[in-house]
Formats: structure tokens, C-alpha cells, sequence
């Protein structure tokens, strides 16, 4: 893959007088939120530097190679697979990996790196094109989209039609079109329609099989307003009747290899747990290979992660190993109980699970997505159900048919769970939450807290 045709990589820009003002803003603000023990300073921050310079972003990318990681799932931990690639060959990249992906932590992601280095950049589905118009990132990694907090999200097709038309890189009409035309490389999970769809205007695209288990989202055909067909391989290609189909190859999963179609074929051996860290893992090397960086070198660099923002951790209660856990949207806990409840019997079945649900404005404020997420495959566990909503977890429990707890207070619902543990069990105990609820019990337990002050502010989307 041939290196990326973005912003400039050598030297930083001059800052105007009112973007340094702005640093500065930026910076003391963060600073106060940090010595009040308000959050890292990431939103407060970002918000007064914008106040004061609405084009700061603008400013502060400048000179710099940016890659950006978008979709439902996945973002913040392949966010951080594709730093850690890149920094093998480019140096410590600027990054926002507390999980604020919105213009205010990433204004504060740039101000706290040095001049010139590289950024890696999470952004939420709905700010995509305003960072692709303001950036002119030399990378954009596309994983996946499906519906989530259903209160206030924008339907997913509504949103894979705005990032078609921030990346579309076709002929223009006019100067200033073309000036804003989008130069860069996209990396896109081709086993996803309405990625597929985004990214298809795009100049010479990445496709990459990352997989798809989640499809209910995915079945209208964007071209068309058809149905598109699935096949029942995992691996297989959906297509259209109307034509639009799922593109050729460039990358793909096969068991636990990376391929590309050059004939390379690589191992990814992960720290973090689960298929769907390996297809993340795919997502970045791919990226990391349209950023100039050697993909052997990018998975080998990935290895050294154990943690993201918390996530896939381990935290300990009582003197109990808990493994923590992050999902929050039907997609992302169908690939989570897969994790948890494997097929077969042992100490895996024998480890008590909690699933801890909250409905704050971070999260989505309707649960109704709870009868959209397989909990059957719980049947065989001793489940406790958290939370603020975890009597509507109970109802939805019931009908899954699984035996269960029911205690809302999370450091009380694992302390009970780890009671039925059995001895010397490591983990003792896999947690499962949705975001607030993720981090309720982080606090509870007297654990760091990453990305408070965007837990209180709101003003991250943390998938």
C-alpha cells in the first residue's frame, strides 16, 4: 500500500495570535479542572480553545499526519491498536484515548502533543465529516455502523449518506468544492453495507473483511431501497439484486490470521479477548499499512496491549479478580456474550456473570434495545442483574429464560457473585455494563475513572 496522501508530515504550522490565545485557554482550563479534581480537562478544556478559535482544529492539524476512527463499535479500541502501530515508525502519536470523541477532546488531544507528531483520533459517527472537512486526514478507518442510543442518535442510514458525501473524492464542479475535496485513504469494513456504501466514492479504497455478526441494521440496500441478501457463511458476500455487492478484498480474517491479498498471511495474537478485538486488530493493521507502516511490525506492536480506557481489564474487589467489560448497543452484546458464554462446560461456565444496565443521557435513555440482545446464551450461568434499569435486565432476563439475581447496586452484585465463585477462580467474576454502569462500578471500587469529566459532561460516545 502506498503512503498516505493527507496533510504534510514534516515541520509544524505557525499559529495565528488567536489560535495561540487559544492553547493557552486550552491548557489553564484543563489544568484548573484537573487540580479540582473536576476530570482530566478534556471536555472543559476543548470547549473554552473553541470558544475562542472555532477553526482551532483546523490549526492545530497542521503539519500533521491525522488518521480518524469512526463507526458504532469498536472505535476506541482500534483507536488505540492504530497508535500503537504507528508509533513504530512515526513516534508517539497524539491521541484522544480517554474516549472524548468529539471537537472538544480532540482539540485537547493536539494541544498536548508535540509539534508535528502524528495524531490518531476516535471521533463519533455524527462529527465524521466535520473532522474529514476541517483535517484532510490521510486516513480514515470505517469499522461498522448499527443503531444506538435510540433516543438520539441519527438513523444509520441518514448517517452512512453523510460520510459518502465527506469522503467522496469524484470529480468537483468548482474551486472551492475541490479545494475541501477529500484526498485521503479509507480503510472500511467491507463486510458492512452501509460502510461499504460510505466508502465507495472514496479514491481507491481499503476493503477489509472484518466481519458482520450483527445485521438487523444492515438489511434495506442503500442503492436501491431493496433487500440485500446474506449468506449463511459468516464470510460469505451480501449483495444486491440491483448490483450493489460487497467489493473485492484487500484484507480479511481467516480463523485467527490476518490475510492480504498480496498472499501475506499474519497471526494476530492479541492480549485482548475475543474475535471481535482480532477483526479491530485487522481494521488497524490495514490502517496502519495506508499510514506507511509495515503490517507484521503494526500487529507485533499490537500485542503489547492488555487495556483500553479500562475495558478487558482486570479490576480487584475483596481481594477477587473481576474482568471488566464495555457494551452498549445490541451489536456490541451479541459479540460480548459470545465472549462470556462459551460453548461446552468448565470453569468458564462455573464463572458467575453481571450485567449491569443504566439509561442516563450517556447511554441512551431507552432500554428498549435490551430485547434486542441474545441474553438466552446466559442460560447456563449464575447471572446477577446491575444497575440503575436492572429490574427492566430482570424482565428481559425471565423471558430469556436465565436464572438470576437481582441486586441494583454493582459493587453489592459482584460482591454476591463472587460469593458463588469458585475458589482460587481467575477472574472470579466477568462484569458486563453498559457504559455508565461500567464506571459506576470503577467508582464504587474505589478504581481510576477514564474519561470521567465525558461520563459527567455527556460529551463523548464511547463505543
Amino acid at each position: 500500500m502506498s503512503a498516505p496522501a493527507g496533510r504534510a508530515a514534516a515541520g509544524s504550522a505557525i499559529l495565528p495570535p488567536r489560535a495561540r490565545a487559544a492553547v493557552f485557554a486550552t491548557r489553564a482550563v484543563s489544568a484548573v479542572s484537573r487540580t479540582l479534581r473536576a476530570g482530566s480537562g478534556t471536555v472543559a478544556g476543548g470547549r473554552a480553545g473553541l470558544a475562542l478559535d472555532p477553526r482551532l482544529l483546523e490549526h492545530l492539524a497542521a503539519g500533521r499526519q491525522v488518521a480518524l476512527v469512526s463507526g458504532t463499535n469498536g472505535k476506541t479500541t482500534t483507536t488505540r491498536l492504530l497508535a500503537v502501530a504507528i508509533e513504530a515508525l512515526l513516534g508517539r502519536a497524539a491521541s484522544n484515548s480517554t474516549g472524548s470523541n468529539m471537537p472538544t477532546g480532540h482539540v485537547t488531544a493536539l494541544v498536548d502533543a508535540p509539534p508535528g507528531a502524528p495524531a490518531v483520533l476516535e471521533v463519533d459517527e455524527g462529527y465524521l465529516p466535520l473532522l474529514v472537512r476541517s483535517l484532510q486526514p490521510a486516513v480514515v478507518v470505517l469499522l461498522n455502523l448499527s443503531r444506538d442510543q435510540l433516543d438520539r442518535t441519527n438513523e444509520v442510514r441518514m448517517v452512512a449518506n453523510r460520510w459518502r458525501a465527506a469522503l467522496d473524492a469524484r470529480a468537483v464542479q468548482t474551486d472551492a468544492e475541490a479545494e475541501r475535496r477529500f484526498r485521503g485513504r479509507v480503510v472500511a469494513n467491507a463486510d458492512d453495507p452501509l460502510v461499504a456504501w460510505a466508502a465507495m466514492t472514496s479514491a481507491a479504497p481499503v476493503w477489509v473483511g472484518a466481519g458482520l455478526s450483527w445485521r438487523s441494521d444492515a438489511v434495506g440496500c442503500p442503492a436501491c431501497d431493496g433487500t440485500l441478501m446474506f449468506p449463511s457463511d459468516p464470510g460469505g458476500a451480501w449483495a444486491c439484486t440491483c448490483g450493489f455487492a460487497r467489493p473485492p478484498l484487500d484484507v480479511w480474517m481467516q480463523d485467527d490470521d490476518v490475510c492480504f491479498a498480496d498472499g501475506r498471511r499474519m497471526r494476530v495474537e492479541l492480549k485482548l479477548p475475543g474475535r471481535f478485538n482480532r477483526a479491530n486488530a485487522a481494521m488497524a493493521a490495514a490502517g496502519a499499512e495506508a499510514f506507511g507502516v509495515e503490517a507484521t511490525e503494526a500487529l507485533r506492536r499490537m500485542e503489547q496491549v492488555v487495556e483500553v480506557a479500562g475495558r478487558f481489564g482486570t479490576a480487584t474487589i475483596d481481594n477477587k479478580p473481576i474482568r471488566l467489560m464495555l457494551a452498549k448497543n445490541p451489536a456490541g452484546w451479541r459479540e460480548l456474550l459470545e465472549l462470556v458464554s462459551p460453548v461446552g462446560s468448565g470453569s468458564d461456565l462455573a464463572r458467575p456473570v453481571v450485567v449491569g444496565i443504566n439509561a442516563r443521557i450517556a447511554d441512551g435513555r431507552d432500554p428498549s434495545w435490551l430485547w434486542d440482545v441474545p441474553f438466552e446464551r446466559l442460560a447456563a450461568r449464575h447471572v446477577v442483574a446491575a444497575g440503575e434499569r436492572c429490574r427492566d435486565l430482570s424482565v428481559r432476563l425471565r423471558y430469556a429464560g436465565v436464572p438470576h439475581e437481582t441486586i441494583s447496586d454493582p459493587l453489592d452484585a459482584v460482591r454476591s457473585a463472587a460469593r458463588s465463585a469458585e475458589p482460587g477462580a481467575e477472574p472470579a467474576v466477568d462484569y458486563v455494563g453498559n457504559y455508565t454502569a461500567f464506571y459506576d462500578l470503577l467508582a464504587r471500587a474505589g478504581q481510576a475513572v477514564p474519561g470521567l469529566e465525558e461520563l459527567r459532561a455527556g460529551g463523548s460516545s464511547p463505543r
